[in-house]
């Protein structure tokens, strides 16, 4: 039987925004050119990421549209668990002050937990994850946020009113009117913003008629938002259910925001997911996830992560189970010897299909036992395991002790590395050192259970952001790094295996976009560093060199070419409008026809381009062109638009042969864009110098692993990665060569002269570059520096003789990437004795760079080995 079409959920606001944004006709309305005012900047302990800002620039278009009353009283922000929608509520409530002088809030959510985790982010100025900066300031005026239980009759200058409630106690409360409690006299006096969190559970009347008393929730709230015609009802949810027809017309058009779960995570904003099933019992899995726990920690100490301490969800179905599989768990832990965990490991390592858990176990095999069944019992002891269980009404951070033990895991402080609970990871449980989640107690499971298991996995996906090589990031930045830094990134879901659970499960994922890895889809290549070579002088004592950086001084910001903007060349813009048809799931980049148009630049059209877009007010234009002058200048000047005569654009097959001055005008529009980001992008950049530095080559050449994907339906003949044998060759410094087939046939063109170069040369060594060597990156120093972010080359070939010691640099390059990398090789070729600098060596070092090596060797690599012979 075909498989139903799933319908398009057309939602007509999100539509309209998108189109007035792309509108270049509306750039001189200021809602059109609303940017992140300071306001909230200035004001906000997180600074919005991209996605976060474009729901305050639709919530803005909404408010300052003439019908707003009966238009966009009601509005719907529908985004992904873990993307920060507390942040973007805070953000808002800045805004409506700021903007139309709201002073009342009222905070509405279905659970206990979610209100006390709501006053430690908005009302404790203590608690770590207070949203706001302090002191919180608006244009020179301190503004007090002050939780009240009614809102005052006379407002204070300067004070931001927020009752926090659950819709239950507030259903009460205004049914049963009581001294000191809300009515609804009192909501109708003054205007006021509802912010519902967790709305989905605020629609029960719209779906069912069954269910009068959550029915009676959602009137309640419609009752408060028309009793006056300014009061606004924000609505925040991450789940939704738009499949419903009813829940559908209700909200169609009242999303103005929707950001899945798909794009957060493709976005880099979680941590990857992958499912561990086997068929284990309690004892053995808990076992599996306190190891790679451990594991996970170790590799943060041996990467030079600081506090990083990964957390372990044990989730059960009942309360005695849970509270039983603590008990068991603390036996374990306790009665664990140096033997039988040497045992395990031995056992888990033949049997096992987990890529991970064999990276993990394979690493073990290295530690001595005894110190590692000390260190599990120190850091997995009672004091650091908790057991919580929730309520139906208060959730799993009912208990305020257990509240604020399970609100702060994150913190140094905060011992806990083990939780043993029933419920699902709550709403309103923001963890984000959550790594490892196990089922206790296996039992049957039906669908409805395991969209819910899905629902915890995506919210125990959210990212933890470390800090590392002294940054920190918000984003995924290890996906094409090593397994051991990848590991710090990645989410184990442990459970059972069983087809019609995991069936179950993955239809559970497919419908929330939720990406998860079978764990099995990989494995892991080890290579070791040959024992031959470690005994060498060039392993004891050897150097291998790479360049330092320099901040670029702010005077020689002097011209766009400086911000690797390419003046010199034609500079060409795509207003293609051709409307294009594929499925609704079809993931092939579609492309029409398109001709291009010559538009030639002149003052009238950069002025009224420049006058559109804010970012070219001089006053902003100074902070990233230091050496600006004028506006003037940057119209005319050589060094910046002045050679900007003309602009290519590329339109629809069958345009207008000559554009109109509106066409040309969105050109010039565009191009000043790119100008924007580039600017913005490249200001306050380090560039390579051409002093090199050095690091020694035993710390640089270490053991290491590779996790590979098993699947090569994506990849190329020539992208494979596989491990070759090389034991029996002395000059190649690893037993094996983790490498691609490109990169194979290097060492075989290199290895067909090492005979003639050890004849010439007492040491001859092939250094593969492992990844993990961040620091021994090449930065581009010579001319014009266009790129900033350095590269690792693949090879360091190592000549040295009694008068001299060569290092050549060679890179394979795959023919697709030869245009964009094209630098790289520049950068390589711009490597020798003369151009720089090794610092604290003699005339002996010698340091050369050579063009990519690419199939067939078009660039002759070979050639330039052949000058060393």
């Amino acid at each position: 039987m075909a498989k139903k079409k799933a319908r398009e959920l057309v939602l007509p606001i999100v539509h309209e925004i998108n189109d007035y944004t792309s509108d270049f006709l509306k750039n001189d309305e200021p809602r059109h050119a609303f940017v992140y005012p300071d306001y909230i900047k200035h004001n906000l302990k997180h600074q919005l990421r991209d996605y976060q800002k474009q729901a305050l620039y639709n919530l803005n278009y909404t408010q300052k549209d003439a019908n707003v009353d009966t238009r966009f009283n009601q509005l719907l922000f529908h985004m992904a668990t873990g993307s920060g929608k507390t942040d973007v509520m805070a953000a808002d409530i800045l805004y409506f002050y700021h903007e139309f002088g709201y002073q009342n809030f009222l905070f509405v959510v279905n659970t206990n937990a979610v209100i006390a985790k709501t006053r430690e982010n908005m009302l404790n100025v203590q608690s770590p994850k207070y949203l706001f900066s302090q002191p919180l300031s608006i244009d020179g005026t301190t503004i007090e946020l002050r939780e009240v239980t009614r809102f005052p009759t006379n407002s204070e200058p300067g004070v931001i009113y927020l009752r926090l409630t659950t819709i239950q106690t507030l259903a009460n409360e205004l049914q049963t009117p009581r001294e000191n409690g809300l009515t609804y006299g009192d909501l109708e006096k003054q205007k006021l913003i509802i912010l519902a969190d967790e709305a989905h559970h605020f629609s029960a009347g719209t779906k069912s008629k069954v269910d009068q008393k959550n029915r009676a929730w959602e009137y309640v709230l419609d009752r408060i938002r028309q009793s006056n015609k300014a009061n606004r009802q924000l609505e925040f949810t991450a789940t939704i259910d738009l499949n419903n027809d009813f829940i559908y017309e209700k909200y169609r058009d009242k999303v103005i925001f929707q950001y899945d779960l798909k794009e957060f995570q493709n976005a880099g904003y979680s941590k990857k997911i992958a499912r561990l099933q086997a068929n284990a019992d309690d004892s053995e899995k808990m076992l599996n996830a306190v190891l790679l726990s451990q594991y996970r920690r170790r590799m943060a100490i041996q990467a030079g992560v600081r506090d990083f301490k990964p957390v372990i969800l044990f989730k059960s179905n009942k309360i005695d189970v849970s509270k039983a599989a603590r008990d068991q768990f603390l036996t374990i832990i306790d009665q664990l010897t140096a033997e039988d965990l040497a045992q395990f490991i031995n056992k888990q390592l033949q049997t096992t299909q987990s890529s991970t858990l064999r990276q993990a176990y394979t690493y073990y095999q290295t530690v001595d036992m005894g110190s590692l069944v000390r260190e599990l019992q120190r850091d997995f002891q009672p004091l650091n395991t908790i057991n919580v269980n929730d309520t139906s009404s208060n959730g799993i951070l009912g208990d305020l002790n257990d509240l604020r033990n399970l609100n702060t895991l994150e913190e140094p402080s905060n011992p806990f590395r083990a939780i043993f609970a029933v419920a699902k990871l709550s709403e309103g449980w923001d963890v984000l050192n959550l790594y490892d989640i196990v089922r206790i107690g296996e039992q049957s499971i039906t669908p409805t259970q395991t969209n819910s298991e899905a629902q915890l996995i995506g919210r125990g996906a959210r990212y933890n952001p470390f800090v590392y090589e002294e940054s920190t990031s918000f984003t995924r930045r290890f996906d094409h790094s090593t397994p051991e830094l990848q590991i710090l990134e990645s989410l184990h879901y442990h459970t059972i295996n069983d087809k019609k659970y995991i069936d179950n499960l993955t239809k559970s994922f497919e419908a929330m976009q939720l990406q998860v890895e079978d764990d099995k889809d990989f494995d892991i290549l080890t290579t070791t560093v040959k024992e031959s070579f470690k005994r060498s002088n060039v392993y004891k004592y050897g150097k291998i060199y790479y360049n330092d950086v320099e901040d670029i001084p702010e005077s020689e910001y002097n011209g766009l070419a400086k911000y690797s903007v390419l003046v010199a060349e034609l500079p060409t813009v795509n207003i293609e409008t051709a409307t294009l048809e594929a499925t609704a799931f079809d993931n092939q980049q579609l492309s029409g026809m398109n001709e291009t148009r010559l538009v030639k630049v002149d003052d009238a059209l950069v002025k009224k381009a420049m006058a559109r877009n804010p970012f070219f007010r001089f006053n902003i234009m100074k902070k990233y062109m230091p050496t600006l002058k004028s506006v003037d200048e940057f119209m005319h000047d050589d060094h910046w638009l002045g050679q900007i005569t003309e602009i290519q654009a590329q339109v629809s097959y069958g345009f207008e042969k000559q554009l109109d001055r509106v066409t040309q005008l969105l050109v010039v529009e565009k191009y000043l864009s790119y100008i924007q980001r580039t600017l913005i992008m490249n200001y306050k950049r380090q560039r390579g110098t051409k002093k090199f530095k050095w690091l020694p080559i035993k710390e640089a050449v270490q053991d290491y692993q590779k996790r590979v994907s098993v699947n090569y339906s994506d990849a190329g003949v020539h992208e494979l990665i596989q491990t070759y044998d090389y034991k029996k060759a002395p000059w190649f410094v690893y037993n094996e060569a983790i490498v691609d087939k490109l990169e194979r046939s290097l060492i075989e063109l290199i290895q067909g002269y090492i005979d003639e170069l050890q004849n010439k040369y007492k040491d001859v060594y092939l250094i593969r570059n492992d990844e993990r060597n961040t620091k021994l990156k090449l930065h581009e120093f010579a001319g014009e520096v266009s790129h900033y972010t350095g590269f690792l080359p693949d090879f360091v070939l190592y000549l040295a003789n009694e008068s001299y010691i060569y290092q050549i640099y060679i890179e394979p390059k795959g023919s697709q990437l030869l245009d964009q990398d094209q630098w790289k090789e520049d950068l390589l070729t711009s490597i020798s004795p003369e151009s720089v600098d090794v610092i604290g060596e003699n005339d002996q070092v010698k340091l050369y760079g050579v063009k990519f090596y690419v199939a067939g060797d078009a660039r002759q690599v070979r050639e330039s080995i052949k000058k060393f012979i």
